[in-house]
């Protein structure tokens, strides 16, 4: 089975335009799984796209926290998806421990009525969580270890460099806990402009994969100066040609 997905959002100009055509043409790169994102906004088209592309995409970005949790675990359970990723709490719930712990009360929470469904859930990243240090730890450190086991993480390893941490290490101290990263290449800088495909930039993409065998890669350009679409598919080439896809 492909450890390799891709995140919806990276060509979300062609899927707004073509949902079904956009899928078949990542299919056709090679991808077999995809990571939508918004789930609530395009369900119901989602899954005959899925199947007549023939993709399947294990994981999701949709915000959970103050959601309709029945609403969102039971289309997940719909379409297939196995586990559903809060995309990002706002900055100002990292900013103390106190407040840290609260997060992940309400994705322990969330956990409890996702399993009733059948669903996982998980927490992504950005800089923020990583940037903020309480105590000598990350937030987003602080947060993990106050979840239960049955919540996973997906980080984001380019914004994690952002935030000013090593994302090998990282996943290191992080361990299994980390189901899904994603791989993102670039400078790290908070220009996401400066994103590229994966292999042409500075990032240390195999010792990540090495760091986080078993977890999901998840290909993503938050945004680029080039043609995103063919930035993934030479991201998709450049993990098969590494051995990584």
């Amino acid at each position: 089975m492909s450890r390799v997905s891709v995140q919806l959002y990276t060509v979300r100009e062609a899927l707004a335009d073509d949902l079904p055509g956009t899928l078949r043409r990542l299919a056709d790169i090679g991808f077999t799984q995809v990571e939508p994102f918004g789930l609530a906004t395009y369900a119901e088209p989602l899954g005959p796209a899925l199947a007549d592309a023939g993709l399947t995409a294990p994981t999701t970005h949709q915000s959970i926290v103050g959601q309709d949790l029945d609403a969102i675990f039971a289309t997940a359970a719909r379409l297939g998806i196995g586990t559903v990723i809060d995309p990002r709490v706002d900055r100002s719930r990292w900013e103390s421990a106190a407040d840290v712990e609260k997060v992940a009360d309400e994705l322990n929470a969330a956990a409890a009525v996702a399993a009733r469904h059948g669903v996982r859930v998980g927490y992504h990243n950005h800089a923020q969580e990583l940037e903020i240090v309480l105590d000598g730890t990350t937030a987003l450190e602080v947060f993990a270890a106050h979840l239960d086991d049955t919540v996973v993480l997906e980080v984001d390893t380019y914004w994690a460099a952002v935030g000013g941490q090593d994302p090998v290490a990282l996943l290191g101290r992080l361990g299994d806990r980390v189901q899904a990263i994603h791989v993102k290449d670039g400078p790290a800088t908070a220009d996401v402009t400066e994103q590229v495909a994966v292999g042409q930039g500075g990032m240390p993409i195999r010792e990540i994969v090495a760091a986080a065998p078993n977890a999901l890669r998840v290909v993503e350009l938050d945004d680029s100066r080039g043609d995103r679409f063919q930035a993934v598919a030479d991201s998709y080439a450049w993990l098969r040609e590494a051995g990584l896809g």
